[in-house]
């Protein structure tokens, strides 16, 4: 027995946009609604690691290019200075980063990852990996190919040439009149 009327599954029909639609053709409502989604499968499963998302995205940097500055890391990662700073506290909390002086310049700091580092940010790959693809089951494997070239195209130069140097800014708050 249905406790709801088909006037209250045509409204909820309604409310959820359709293939086709204008939102659905809107790249930022799409690239968001991504984002939405695969952060809400993540988070626990970095979690479950010791780790925040941004943890886990700064750590995965770090393990790329481990000889960098901190503002290095900041820009490859795209994240605010004071918010990495916080991010390198949990991670070297937690042991999985360590800091020390840059040689060529006593005040910055080099970041690398430790060992258990290394091995904690693997087990987390591995795991954030089944939730990708389990995103993506739905496409054969030369489209998934074909949708991560892409992506990985537009994060680079098409971004940068959008952005025109602007600082992100919180897209939600009125413009300031």
């Amino acid at each position: 027995m249905s406790l709801t009327t088909p006037a209250d599954d045509r409204a909820s029909a309604s409310a959820t946009p359709i293939a086709g639609s204008r939102l659905h053709g809107d790249l930022h409502w799409v690239f968001a609604r991504l984002k939405q989604g695969l952060a809400a499968a993540e988070v626990s499963v970095v979690r479950k690691h010791g780790m925040t998302l941004w943890g886990y995205t700064v750590l995965m940097a770090i393990v790329e290019a481990p000889i960098r500055s901190q503002l290095a890391l900041a820009q490859a990662v795209s994240v605010d200075k004071s918010k990495l700073v916080l991010v390198l506290d949990e991670l070297e909390a937690a042991g999985l980063v360590r800091r020390r002086p840059d040689p060529a310049d006593r005040r910055a700091r080099i970041v690398e990852a430790t060992e258990d580092g290394r091995r904690t940010l693997d087990a987390a790959r591995e795991d954030v990996e089944a939730i990708e693809n389990r995103l993506l089951d739905d496409l054969d494997a030369p489209a998934q190919q074909a949708l991560r070239s892409v992506l990985r195209q537009l994060v680079g130069a098409p971004v940068v040439r959008i952005e025109d140097g602007h600082q992100a800014d919180n897209a939600c708050v009125p413009p300031r009149t």
